[in-house]
């Protein structure tokens, strides 16, 4: 049955902490893929006639239209694993031929993922910065825990701090958190969604990702006005980040201002253990020193 094929690769996925599950079309059937912590490996393939059979069935428990196959959509679910619940966010797309891929991302409870990336010495890092303010950016290969990280820092403060999350989606649920989702459709947009939480006087801000230049300057603005700020942005090292936002129309003296600190960060291999996440992080005038 097809719901006992989705269970299989959700927990085969769970059992290596996989960050995604591709289904992919081949020219004979569909290729099941898990991207694990340094590759990518083949998990099943299966004929064609199964392989649209999972994706009507995710797509359908996700809310998709089940008839559309050549769109690009976007669904979440939660699913029930022998251990625990994890969150799924689902993105299929149709191509030329009308064959339609899907790749599903497993969000795990943060509990979880700050067990198992976060070393003793990396949380008091984290400590000492969160009592600061201004803006602290976190950069980093996509699946490098930058949101575990920030999750990290914000929860040492919730006992005693207002935190408000803005993410595009939602993917750890935090209940001491404010948390607030962005819909484009709706006029919810990372800087709509700012200025609404300034409304409600915040203490730390989580921005789930600085991407255009109307986030960049309102995250700044929100770090000038006295919050701690926590923020993503693309970049290749910390020093990075300040290129990026002045690419984004953000004055350097007004980032000397607000910005506080930034942290490059990536996974690496451990003997024993899975991987850990290794920071390297850049603050106040060193930040400027290479990012001319």
């Amino acid at each position: 049955m097809i719901s006992e094929l989705v269970t299989a690769v959700i927990e085969a996925a769970w059992a290596i902490r996989a960050s995604d599950i591709y289904v992919l079309p081949r020219e004979k059937g569909y290729q099941l893929y898990l991207r694990g912590f340094q590759e990518r490996q083949l998990w099943r393939e299966v004929s064609t006639t199964v392989g649209e059979q999972l994706l009507t069935y995710l797509k359908f428990h996700a809310n998709m239209v089940v008839s559309e196959n050549r769109r690009p959509q976007v669904g979440s679910l939660a699913w029930q694993t022998a251990e625990m619940p994890v969150d799924l966010r689902l993105s299929t797309v149709g191509d030329f031929a009308g064959r339609e891929s899907l790749v599903v991302r497993l969000i795990y409870p943060y509990d979880t993922l700050q067990a198992t990336y976060l070393a003793a010495g990396q949380s008091r890092e984290l400590s000492a910065l969160s009592h600061r303010r201004g803006l602290i950016l976190f950069a980093g290969p996509t699946g490098s825990g930058k949101t575990t990280a920030m999750y990290a820092m914000a929860t040492q403060l919730a006992g005693n701090s207002v935190v408000l999350s803005i993410k595009d989606p939602v993917e750890i649920r935090e209940s001491q958190f404010i948390q607030l989702q962005v819909n484009a459709a709706a006029g919810m947009t990372y800087e709509a969604l700012i200025k609404v939480g300034l409304r409600h006087r915040p203490d730390v801000f989580i921005i789930g990702e600085i991407r255009d230049a109307l986030t960049a300057q309102a995250a700044v603005r929100a770090s000038l006005s006295g919050h701690l700020v926590l923020s993503t942005v693309h970049a290749k090292n910390a020093q990075g980040t300040v290129t990026r936002l002045r690419e984004l129309g953000v004055a350097e003296d007004v980032l000397r201002q607000g910005l506080t600190a930034a942290c490059y960060q990536r996974l690496i291999p451990r003997q024993h253990q899975g991987p850990a996440i290794l920071f390297d992080i850049v603050t106040g005038p060193d930040l400027f020193k290479t990012s001319n």
